[in-house]
């Protein structure tokens, strides 16, 4: 994370960033924006004492499909950081118990690798289009010799013919008139699916996972690695040699470099259902393992070197955040070493009627213009009455407090249930407005309300 990339994120720019997604908790975006205004800070600091100050992890505290795992995810993306959101729970599941937890370390590389790869990837993009562009009109214009490309041939340049038709070529190719002209393209054909076999997809501990599975995958990648001719039409062809380009034009030690920085400097880790490890003293059993797992996170939490293919990664100042509903288990039934680790603690609110009316017509991504921009592809338009989405938070909400709180996530149910019809005849329709109201809601779903057995397996 660089000052310039970062110095405009103020904790109140990333509060108001994050409010244009989520709703309420100012609490909890007030935490992480000072953690995240902290790192720029750190990298401001001169001398020695920079290394010495350590990012404040924090602990989220709050039912299900409040925002915790939103918050966290917004906040990397503002960031440019690399993320990684893990259930800490995994590694008590049979098979997982003794697992080795740097693979988070690793994973968290994996991102940020794809990361800083993208981001070259736009820079270079432009370049290596027209590199392709090259490739396309050598192979719509066949050259004299297979060898060698046009700028090389063996008469020391091409003739005036040759650089005429090319042109016109050119022309053509970048008006679209020869877009459904088919030409061969050499096509790399990836072994990672036989390595995924091999590896196992959703084991448990040991295996090729501590062994270093990527490394494996390095080795075995490049051997089986072959290359087959596809006939293409000229928009995909393009498409695919620009990316050949962009792969070529990468600097992949350069990216490796700067993938490890990232990560180090800037990763963040969501360590979700972390009060699912969580022992509490008077309790023995399966506690064993959840205090080993614990034992086994503290370094990595601490500060430690982990080994990846990608070189040895600090975790020193990757911001750790985790999460948990804490019904049945406190922060202080986590080992001390653990909680000192986590300084800083935040409970979020579980949400009212009132916040479901704002989740559903104030974030840019709300659910009522998805909804709305989904049926729209169709020619359907719907409109959204105040008294409906009032309707909609309710019945929401009074579904949470009969049956299971599982947060906004209980809007995503209750508006399938609503929209159901639309979204099954939309395309036989046609063009036209249907106003979604209050009466309208309470006739699609006021059945299923009167019914409290039906509502608790339907909705």
């Amino acid at each position: 994370m660089t000052g310039r990339d970062t110095a405009y994120l103020t904790p109140a720019a990333i509060v108001e960033e994050l409010d244009r997604y989520i709703v309420g908790q100012r609490d909890a975006k007030r935490a992480v924006a000072v953690a995240l205004r902290n790192r720029w800070r750190r990298q401001q600091v001169e001398g020695d004492l920079k290394d010495e100050i350590a990012p404040k992890n924090i602990i989220l505290i709050g039912p299900t499909g409040v925002g915790k795992t939103e918050i966290a995810r917004r906040l990397a993306r503002l960031a440019h950081a690399p993320f990684l959101k893990i259930e800490a729970s995994k590694f008590t599941e049979v098979g997982y118990v003794g697992r080795d937890v740097d693979s988070i370390v690793r994973d968290l590389m994996e991102v940020s690798i794809k990361l800083v790869k993208d981001e070259e990837a736009i820079k270079i993009r432009p370049r290596a289009r027209e590199a392709a562009e090259e490739r396309l009109l050598d192979l719509l214009l066949p050259r004299p010799t297979q060898a060698r490309s046009f700028a090389d041939r063996p008469d020391g340049g091409a003739t005036p013919a040759d650089t005429a038709t090319r042109d016109k070529l050119r022309v053509m190719l970048r008006e679209g008139k020869l877009d459904d002209r088919e030409v061969e393209v050499e096509i790399a054909e990836d072994a990672t699916p036989f390595l995924q076999i091999f590896g196992g997809g959703g084991g448990g501990g040991g295996g090729f996972d501590e062994m270093g599975l990527g490394g494996l995958k390095d080795v075995l990648g490049n051997l089986g690695r072959k290359t087959k001719q596809r006939k293409l039409k000229i928009p995909a062809a393009w498409a695919a040699l620009t990316e050949q380009e962009v792969e070529r034009l990468i600097d992949q030690d350069k990216l490796t470099r700067a993938a490890v920085e990232r990560a180090e400097q800037a990763g963040i880790v969501f360590l979700d259902e972390i009060d699912k490890i969580a022992t509490a003293r008077d309790r023995h059993g399966a506690d064993v393992s959840r205090e080993g797992v614990q034992r086994d996170l503290l370094p990595i939490v601490e500060g430690s070197s982990v080994t990846t293919k990608y070189g040895s990664v600090r975790t020193d100042h990757i911001l750790f955040i985790a999460a948990g509903a804490f019904h049945m288990a406190k922060p202080s039934d986590l080992i001390p070493e653990l909680q000192g680790r986590f300084p800083i603690r935040v409970e979020l609110g579980p949400l009212s009627s009132e916040d479901f009316v704002r989740i559903l017509t104030e974030p840019q991504n709300a659910l009522t213009k998805q909804y709305a921009a989904l049926l729209a592809t169709e020619g359907v338009t719907i409109t959204w009455s105040d008294d409906a989405v009032r309707e909609v938070a309710r019945i929401a909400a009074h579904v949470n407090a009969r049956t299971h709180d599982i947060g906004a996530r209980r809007l995503h149910t209750v508006l399938e249930r609503l929209l159901d019809d639309l979204l099954f005849n939309a395309s036989d329709i046609g063009a036209q407005t249907i106003p979604i109201t209050a009466a309208y809601v309470e006739e699609r779903l006021g059945a299923l309300l009167a019914d409290e057995d039906l509502a608790g397996y339907i909705l």
